[in-house]
Parts: C-alpha cells; structure tokens; sequence
C-alpha cells in the first residue's frame, strides 16, 4: 500500500525544495553568459550592469546579490572563460588518440574555440590591456590550467616513449605555440582581411587548423638523425 506523502514533502515539492538552488543556478550562469558578451563588446570600463542584467533577463538587485560590484562580476566572467575552455578540452578524451593525433586534435579545438567563441579572445584582450590586475586575483587560476598542463605532459610522455617525440619539450611552451598560431588569425581578422585580401573563411580557417598542428609535430617530433 503507498503511503500518502506528509505535509511537508508536499509544500516541500510545490513551494520550494530544490527548485530554488536550480533557479539561483541559472540565474548565474545566464549572468555570466550575458557578461562576458558585454565585457567582450565594450571592455571592463564600457561594459553596464544595466545591460548585463537586460541580457540575462534578471534584475540589478539579483546580479548584485549573486556576484557583488561590476569589478567582482568582471573577475568571475574572465574566470568562468578559462573555465569553460578547460572543460571543454577535458571533453575532447584526448587520451584516446596517439600522440600526434592528440596534438593535432588539441590544435583544431583550439582554433574552433576562438572562433566560436570570440569574446574568449575579446576578454583576453582586455584584461592584458588592464595588465592583468583581476587574473592575478583570481586564487585558482593556475589550477584551472593544470589539467591541460597534465595532459600536454602526458601526451609529451608518450610521443617520448615511443621514440617519436624530442625529450627536451616543456608542455607549457607547447600550448602558448598553439594558442599563439590560433589565436592570431582570429584576434586579428579585421585587419587580415583588409591588408592582405584573405577570406578567413571556415575553409581558409580549417586549412590552417591543419597546417598550425603540422607545425607543432614537427617541432615536437624527433629527427631521425638523432637516432
């Protein structure tokens, strides 16, 4: 025989229980969402919480009482667009390829990254305009880069292994080479195309994506000589 719920799980169900953690939750994230469109178009000192707020449908006592002062909301979203990248990369199981294949994987992800989204490299920008001030603020910064900095390195270790890849390789210099090769073509696509009468086009882009991780195999990649 069922037992009819209690009073309290009811009003529990209906008026409350976990649906307003769920609420305050995407309430953050489309904060989030909204500022780092608006941080990325007008930059820390152009961008309004009024229209950070209009974007994400909330009100400016919410956004206030979620993330504080406009400088507090900048720092979560140059934050949560680190995140973001991170995870995404964790998402690609790079583990499951072989060496070169996991670079040339991480190479065409990062170029789509930037590509679709723009407003990484736009709060990129800002903020080294800013010379860096809120990145140096944020507590966890560097942990949030150390799984990619782990699996670089592991990856590193297993070209080494196998006697495809040069020992003398540090990861983080490997992926500032490949955000450096992906990150200029789009940062600079304005002035590319007007100069130099590129398309910078999905094709013209997925051609380089190729070409940037041939780039980095061959650096990475151990001569035959040395054998």
């Amino acid at each position: 025989m069922s037992r009819e719920p209690d009073a309290g799980s009811v009003m529990a169900g209906t008026l409350g229980g976990p649906r307003p953690k769920r609420n305050a939750e995407r309430s953050k994230r489309a904060i989030l969402d909204a500022a780092l469109k608006e941080f990325s178009e007008f930059g820390h000192d152009g961008a309004r919480i009024d229209s950070i707020a209009r974007r994400a449908g909330v009100s400016k006592p919410l956004l206030y009482a979620h993330f504080g002062d406009k400088s507090a909301l900048y720092a979560a979203a140059l934050r949560a667009a680190y995140v973001q990248i991170r995870q995404a990369e964790q998402e690609l199981n790079l583990q499951a390829f072989g060496p070169e294949e996991s670079i040339r994987e991480l190479v065409r992800f990062t170029l789509n990254h930037f590509r679709e989204k723009p407003w990484f490299i736009s709060m990129l920008n800002t903020e080294n305009l800013r010379g860096g001030t809120t990145i140096r603020q944020i507590s966890d910064a560097a942990e949030i880069q150390s799984p990619l900095i782990e699996l670089l390195r592991s990856t590193l270790a297993a070209g080494i292994a196998d006697g495809m890849f040069r020992d003398d390789v540090d990861p983080v210099d490997i992926y500032i080479t490949i955000a450096s090769l992906c990150y200029f073509p789009i940062s600079n696509r304005h002035t590319l195309r007007a100069v130099f009468d590129i398309p910078l086009d999905d094709a013209w882009i997925d051609r380089h994506a190729v070409e940037i991780g041939e780039l980095v195999i061959r650096y990475v990649r151990k001569d035959a000589s040395d054998d």
